[in-house]
């Protein structure tokens, strides 16, 4: 299975996908998380040693010259569009509590938009881990979906769009369903994240009548307590990672018994 989790920033985004890839983890399951979003947070979130130290793929200037045989920086000239990446994914994860990941960052360059050596690797990275690896892959994403093209995410499972009440995280929303529409991704799942109270459910069920929910997650004030003690946010909140445990098995119950997952 490969799910892609996006959203508006702060919307609490990597908090679930840390509770997603934790559930998947106790359930036995091998699971390789991509961070994929450019203000790379993943690491963080699962609790992994050093993360600040971790160097982002695309600011590995060795390795895509190597693999692109190109000069990064560079206007014009020619590389590889087909970098050899399928090793990659052993080389560079690390292990963080039996779960795989890898932070590919972004290119923040001011050509970041066009076709580079950074985002020609990275974007065949992401091609590899969805349409040839045979492990759960968790992609947190950032809200523009730049490391998709429309064959990767034809081939993603599905995409959770993370929300919370109020009006710019919808309309975030809706681009990502626009977005996802124009890649050929099938399947798009909300789930209203920070709920104080049923106003604020019901706020977002009114106003997103359109959309798939796959559930929701109430305002907890210890996740921020688990930001600022530099912990997961699961061994704040179990109630939260029990919560998105039953998304998870809800999800895959659509298609399949849900005692594969």
């Amino acid at each position: 299975m490969k799910i892609a989790i996006s959203g508006k920033g702060g919307v609490g985004k990597t908090t679930f996908a840390a509770f997603l890839i934790k559930s998947l983890e106790m359930k036995g399951k091998s699971v390789l998380a991509i961070d994929a979003d450019p203000d790379a947070n993943l690491a963080h979130a699962l609790g992994a040693k050093n993360a600040s130290e971790i160097t982002p793929i695309s600011q590995m200037k060795s390795l895509i010259e190597e693999r692109t045989e190109s000069k990064v920086g560079t206007m014009g000239g020619f590389f590889k569009m087909n970098p050899t990446v399928n090793d990659l994914p052993e080389k560079l994860s690390i292990d963080v509590d039996g779960v795989k990941l890898m932070v590919l960052g972004g290119i923040k360059t001011a050509e970041g938009g066009c076709i580079c050596p950074e985002s020609v690797l990275l974007k065949v990275l992401v091609s590899h881990l969805i349409l040839a690896r045979n492990e759960i892959v968790v992609l947190d994403m950032e809200a523009g979906l730049e490391h998709l093209g429309r064959g990767t995410a034809r081939a993603v499972d599905k995409m959770i769009v993370i929300v919370e009440p109020g009006r710019r995280s919808i309309e975030t929303a809706r681009q990502i369903q626009r977005l996802s529409e124009e890649l050929g991704i099938k399947k798009l799942l909300i789930v209203g994240n920070k709920i104080r109270s049923e106003k604020d459910k019901d706020f977002l069920l009114k106003n997103m009548s359109k959309f798939e929910f796959l559930g929701f997650l109430p305002f907890n004030e210890k996740i921020i307590e688990a930001d600022l003690d530099e912990v997961p946010p699961y061994e704040k909140d179990p109630e939260g990672l029990e919560i998105v445990s039953h998304m998870m098995r809800d999800m895959v119950s659509e298609n399949s018994d849900p005692r594969s997952i």
